[in-house]
C-alpha cells in the first residue's frame, strides 16, 4: 500500500528550513551584488548608496538618516558631501525651520540609481535564465503564496512572539 504525503503539519518543520537556508543567503548575494555594483562601476561607498536608496524612499533629512542608519550624523554628512559634490544630491532649506535642510535625489542621483537597480536586475535574470519554464512558473507560484501570507497578517499579529519554528537554526 503506498504511503500517504505528509500533511502540512508534517511538512512545516522542513518549509522553515528551506526557508531559513534559502531567504538570507539569497538576498545576501542580491545585496552584495548592488554594493559591488555601485562601488565598482560607480564609486560609491556603502553608506552613500544607502543615503541615496534612503532619500528615494522618503528620508530626507540628515538626523533621520542617522537614526535609520544608527551612524553618527557627521558619518551622514560625510555622506551627503560626497553625493552632494557629484551633482546627485541637493540640499533645499526647509521652509518651516530655516535651520534644517531636505535632502532631495537630483534627476542624476535618480538615474544612477535606476541603473544601478537595471544592471542588478539583468544580473538576477542571467541568474534565473537557466530555469525551465516549469520551474519559473513553481518559484512565481511559491513567492506569490509567500508574498499574501506574510502581507495578510495584521500589525497585531506581528507583534506577537512567534510560535515554535519561528526563529533561524
Amino acid at each position: 500500500m503506498p504511503e500517504n504525503p505528509p500533511n502540512a503539519d508534517e511538512l512545516l518543520p522542513s518549509l522553515l528550513d528551506q526557508f531559513w537556508d534559502t531567504f538570507p543567503p539569497t538576498w545576501n548575494h542580491i545585496r552584495v551584488n548592488i554594493r559591488a555594483l555601485a562601488a565598482r562601476q560607480f564609486d560609491l561607498t556603502v553608506e552613500q548608496f544607502h543615503v541615496l536608496r534612503l532619500i528615494r524612499k522618503g528620508i530626507t533629512s540628515a538626523s533621520e538618516l542617522a537614526e535609520v542608519k544608527q551612524i553618527s550624523r557627521p558619518a551622514v554628512t560625510q555622506a551627503v558631501d560626497g553625493l552632494a559634490e557629484r551633482g546627485l544630491v541637493v540640499r533645499r532649506t526647509d521652509a518651516q525651520d530655516r535651520r534644517r535642510a531636505q535632502l532631495e535625489l537630483t534627476p542624476a542621483g535618480e538615474a544612477l540609481l535606476d541603473t544601478i537597480f537595471q544592471h542588478n536586475r539583468a544580473w538576477m535574470a542571467e541568474k534565473l535564465a537557466g530555469l525551465s519554464a516549469e520551474e519559473m512558473r513553481a518559484v512565481i507560484q511559491g513567492l506569490t503564496v509567500l508574498h499574501q501570507v506574510f502581507n495578510s497578517s495584521s500589525q497585531s499579529d506581528d507583534m506577537k512572539p512567534p510560535a515554535t519554528g519561528g526563529h533561524p537554526k
